[in-house]
Parts: C-alpha cells; sequence; structure tokens
C-alpha cells in the first residue's frame, strides 16, 4: 500500500482560520488572512471546531493517490460521498498480471495461503483465457475484491475529519484503517492545526460506537504502527 498527498490547499490552517473570522468580523477573509499567525489559527480553529462550526474547514482540499489496494478498500472508500474519486479502470487497463492483496489473517496460515493463491491463480488464468476472446471489460467480471487498484481521492478537511473518525477506529477493516491512518499522518504535516485532534472518536471522549465500542480506546495522539495493524487484523472482531 502507498499513499501520497499529491497536493492541498496552500496554507490551510491559515485559510480556514480567515474564513471562521470572516463570519464574526467587518473585515474580508483577505485582510484577516495577511494577520493570522499560526497561534491565532490555532486559538480559532479549536474554537469554532469547539462550537460544532466545520463549514468554516471546508475550505481546505487535500488530493492523495492510493496505490496498491484492493477493490474491497476502495468499495467501503466511496460510501464517503463527499469526496471526488478517480479509479483506475479495469475496462481500459488490463489486468493480465495477477496483483492481489492478502489479508493477513490469510498470509499467517499456510493452509488458508495456500488455498487463496490457488483460487487467485486459478481466476487470473480464467481472466486470461476469457480476454482473448471478449472485450476485457467483460473478462474482468470474474476478478476478485483482491484485486489490486489505485485511486485518487479529493476530500475537504471537514470530510477528512469524519472519514478519520470512522475509519481510524479500531473497528473499522484492516486494510481501509492502515490507509486512514496513513492519510491522517500526511494531513497532519500539511495542516497540523486543522488535524491536530484528528483520528478516532475516542481520541475527544467517550467511544462513538456505543454498544459496539472494542474497549480498547486510543490515547489522543496516539499512531499505531503497520505492524500493530496488522497483528490487530488477525484478531477475530467481536
Amino acid at each position: 500500500m502507498k499513499v501520497v498527498l499529491l497536493n492541498y490547499t496552500k496554507n490551510p490552517d491559515q485559510i480556514c482560520a480567515a474564513a471562521a473570522q470572516s463570519c464574526y468580523s467587518e473585515k474580508g477573509a483577505s485582510e484577516l488572512f495577511e494577520k493570522t499567525t499560526d497561534e491565532k489559527a490555532k486559538k480559532i480553529i479549536k474554537k469554532v471546531v469547539g462550537m460544532g462550526h466545520l463549514s468554516t474547514v471546508e475550505h481546505a482540499y487535500f488530493t492523495f493517490s492510493i496505490e496498491g489496494v484492493s477493490r474491497s478498500l476502495t468499495h467501503q472508500l466511496v460510501r464517503h460521498r463527499v469526496a471526488s474519486y478517480s479509479q483506475q479502470s479495469q475496462r481500459y487497463v488490463s489486468m493480465d498480471k495477477g496483483e492481489y492483496v492478502i489479508p493477513p489473517s490469510i498470509s499467517s496460515d499456510l493452509d488458508s495461503k495456500r488455498l487463496y493463491t490457488k483460487i487467485m491463480d486459478e481466476t487470473w488464468k480464467a481472466y486470461r483465457e476469457l480476454a482473448k476472446t471478449v472485450p476485457k471489460e467483460d473478462a474482468r467480471y470474474v476478478l476478485p475484491n483482491a484485486c489490486h487498484t489505485n485511486i485518487t481521492v479529493t476530500m475537504n478537511a471537514r470530510e477528512l475529519w469524519h472519514f478519520f473518525q470512522l475509519r481510524c477506529c479500531r473497528r473499522a477493516q484492516w486494510e481501509i484503517r492502515m490507509m486512514a491512518w496513513k492519510m491522517l499522518q500526511e494531513a497532519k504535516r500539511a495542516a497540523p492545526i486543522l488535524f491536530e485532534n484528528a483520528g478516532p472518536g475516542c481520541f475527544r471522549g467517550p467511544c462513538p460506537e456505543g454498544e459496539y465500542a472494542c474497549g480498547k480506546p486510543y490515547k489522543e495522539g496516539e499512531i499505531p504502527t503497520d505492524d500493530e495493524l496488522i497483528v490487530e487484523s488477525m484478531k477475530p472482531q467481536e
């Protein structure tokens, strides 16, 4: 899996802080922006986010390239509708090379991995045979959710906050959770003020999952490693 922040709104913290100030000032955002220091931006963003005035952080956009993930992941990702997506097409791109994701729970068990890879090999053999006689867009019907794909994603800061709350949670499926944590780290580097407290819901208070809470809340600011996420993914969901 590869996650790259391709581009983002210049000076995102200051832009959102200036927009927030403009709601309560006679001055326009252009003048307010010039006088918004990091310290001032932090104070303003903390205040408006705490008030639930989240429309003010929609002015910052972030574009990510997500590569080498499964179609299973992207089927979950596109449920987040306040975003723009451009995904690798199986209609125009040949899938001759059998590239796919193996869940850690399967790769860690010899018999399971043997069965899994056997099925994948047979699937790609069928795809290649079908592609000789029918259009690739029809041959692709046999391809699995595990198939590698690339997708470009653009979200504003408000939607990213919502995305991180849901997908950094321990109850999220392992692959999209790993991707979400990588995205969060990239977002924090680009806009440390906007995303200072972003992450799973347990960062900011009681778990919003209610009766489905995992009982193992993250500490505020904690960033799990890929190895930790993989180990967790091999445990059965309670």
